[in-house]
């Protein structure tokens, strides 16, 4: 006749032999979590469903922990990621506002001067007064009669010393752009490498999460399982 009752190999209490689980029986994952505490506990021992439930809550628990940890440091690394992003950026600015040369201040501030209806206005002034100077105030017998030549030298001057000086500003002005196309494809890559990262980071993370949801639905269809013949073998009685 067989016994009515066993004694667990953790506690060695005496349970009803229903509750009676063997050790090969058991999910791996729950079964290593037993042998942390029982060294010596093997497939081939028994132990109590009461027992066996209380490391199965311990088993989720830990796995809700974990889930909750690798969560936090995704989010860790999303951070990071954005932190030298910005980095990147901000290096942009620094170059262009780093220390000018005076030869560079003085060519920035020229070029800004002559593309401008400041200097335009100005200029036309200057040539109304030279022009009218000398032809009504000293009526054509002053410094610079006409046809004016040395109005004509002066200018050929300024024409001559302006164009060499605004193509120093716009070959540094090139200088940059060619800085700020580098940092703008640094910029691209490291996106890209982001998105890559972040797509294996998430098949990883969903193969992962699939797999944990697969064991614990295991343990629960076990536990529905143990819960049946529990009610099934009270009926019987």
């Amino acid at each position: 006749m067989r016994p009515k009752t066993f004694i667990s190999d953790l506690s060695k209490k005496i349970y009803p032999t229903t509750e009676m689980v063997k050790g090969s029986n058991i999910q791996e994952g729950i079964l290593q979590l037993i042998q942390k505490d029982y060294p010596n506990f093997s497939d081939e021992n028994y132990l109590s469903i009461t027992e066996l439930n209380i490391f199965r809550q311990i088993y989720l628990s830990d796995f809700l922990k974990k889930e909750t940890g690798e969560l936090s440091a995704l989010e860790q690394s999303v951070k990071k990621n954005k932190a030298e992003h910005h980095l990147i950026t901000q290096a942009v600015d620094m170059d262009e506002n780093s220390e000018l040369t005076l030869g560079q201040k003085i060519a920035d501030q020229v070029a800004t001067f002559g593309g401008s209806w400041s200097f335009i206005i100005s200029f036309f002034i200057f040539l109304a007064i030279w022009i009218i100077t000398n032809v009504f105030l000293f009526l054509n017998k002053g410094f610079d009669p006409y046809p004016f030549i040395l109005l004509n030298l002066i200018l050929s001057c300024i024409a001559s010393l302006q164009a060499p000086v605004i193509m120093m500003s716009q070959n540094r002005q090139e200088e940059r752009d060619r800085e700020r196309s580098k940092k703008d494809y640094l910029i691209n890559l490291k996106s890209e490498l982001e998105i890559r990262l972040l797509n294996e980071k998430i098949d990883h993370l969903m193969t992962h999460q699939q797999q944990e949801l697969l064991e614990i639905q295991n343990i629960q269809v076990e536990m529905l399982n143990e819960i049946t013949n529990l009610v099934k073998n009270k009926k019987v009685r």
